[in-house]
């Protein structure tokens, strides 16, 4: 008998060895990989893990191809105050994805700020001049993506467009179509990731801050996010709301995450002057003379646009003055930044 049971465990492990040889390889639809997307957004985006380790899930799903596909791949929304990577969250996805962070469909909705702007959007009714060419902002070719990539569509201050435009929007996040006015064209949002941006409660974050912001915005602080939830609501119809997917809350960026940021913008400075073939590196008292007078409520644009008001304009002249010169230092003399060849 134990002859016969070998016999028969050995004939099973082969049918089953048949049947893998037989079954076609899945291959996976679309050809980015989560995690080198992942990669390039942990190194470029500081501060938010909560939203990272959220969209990481989001493209594992994508890969696996398991959405509806009668639905849009996905459809967030990047919720926080300013200048803490909402729209950079969207055009490091389109750079990991697409190659180039351009490479997508954005719509500035603070110029969709009365009803009549919904045409935008739509086409001109029939009877309009443009009617039959079906005008839109849309970029279709960046809706659409390809089979292998998804499109990218952003809908950037969400909260600043009409309330008729945002109705416009409710069949793209159900159903991902929209049927311009003059009939003639319908856009497909199928194979689109749609995400959205949105200051909404920004001012109430302003005064938090005077307040003392580190007590409103503590990692995992639910105060802030159920305020943050109520302003949405209020702006929002339910009907909106419920067919976004996920709302990710982008936290403010606190003196703790300066140096990190610091390094992000300093990477990106040293990329442009490797097209001179020049570096640059900072002593202590210049990095810290950039970070301070930090303002929360900014974000890391008031760290950016330090870099490029007191920075960059020294370390200009100093390249055009020393053409030959391949490295530079900067340093603080007198409340000011000096550059100066190595």
């Amino acid at each position: 008998m134990p002859f016969i049971n070998d016999r028969l465990a050995e004939n099973r492990e082969q049918l089953n060895r048949e049947r893998r040889a037989a079954r076609p390889e899945r291959a996976a639809r679309f050809v980015f990989e989560p995690d080198s997307v992942m990669a390039l957004l942990r190194a470029r985006l500081v501060g938010q893990d909560p939203v990272l380790d959220a969209l990481e899930d989001m493209l594992w799903v994508l890969k696996a191809d398991l959405g509806d596909p009668q639905r849009p791949l996905a459809v967030h929304l990047f919720a926080g105050p300013t200048g803490v990577g909402k729209t950079e969250t969207a055009r490091l996805l389109a750079e990991a994805i697409h190659g180039h962070p351009d490479a997508l469909c954005r719509i500035d909705m603070n110029t969709l700020a009365q009803e009549h702007y919904a045409a935008a959007l739509t086409g001109a009714p029939p009877g309009y001049v443009g009617s039959k060419e079906g005008h839109t902002l849309f970029d279709s070719d960046a809706i659409q993506g390809s089979y292998g990539k998804p499109g990218i569509v952003l809908f950037d201050e969400l909260e600043k467009a009409d309330t008729d435009v945002i109705r416009t929007l409710l069949n793209v996040l159900e159903r991902g179509r929209l049927v311009l006015s003059g009939g003639t064209r319908r856009l497909d949002f199928r194979n689109s990731l749609i995400l959205m941006t949105s200051n909404i409660g920004a001012a109430a974050h302003r005064r938090r801050h005077r307040q003392g912001w580190r007590r409103w915005f503590g990692a995992g602080d639910r105060g802030a996010r159920q305020k943050v939830e109520q302003a949405l609501r209020q702006r929002f119809d339910p009907e909106f709301l419920n067919r976004i997917d996920r709302i990710h809350h982008f936290q403010p960026l606190g003196d703790d995450r300066l140096d990190a940021l610091l390094d992000i913008e300093l990477a990106q400075l040293q990329q442009r002057l490797a097209r001179r073939d020049a570096t640059l590196t900072l002593d202590n008292s210049a990095r810290a003379w950039l970070q301070q007078h930090h303002d929360p409520a900014y974000g890391a644009r008031h760290l950016a646009r330090r870099l490029r008001t007191h920075l960059e304009p020294p370390l200009a002249r100093a390249l055009l003055e020393h053409p030959d010169q391949t490295r530079f230092h900067a340093s603080l003399h007198q409340d000011r930044l000096h550059v100066t060849p190595e």
